[in-house]
């Protein structure tokens, strides 16, 4: 049987967790930082973890990254 193909895409933006979990860089911190507030700057720092309903979804375009 061939290797499964991963979505290179998915492969560069998300990471699974030992537990199974997908964790993803906060999104809105690329451009237009001065009409943002200070605060959701504040929040958008690190990383996030994604819902399962998403992570799913993600997992299916990962096949070996369960």
């Amino acid at each position: 049987m061939p290797k499964m193909k991963t979505k290179s895409s998915v492969k560069k933006r998300f990471k699974v967790t030992a537990n199974g979990r997908v964790k993803v860089q906060q999104s809105g911190k690329r451009h237009g930082m001065i009409k943002r507030s200070n605060k959701f700057i504040r929040n958008a720092r690190g990383t996030a973890m994604l819902s399962k309903p998403d992570a799913k979804m993600i997992k299916s375009f990962m096949p070996y990254g369960r």
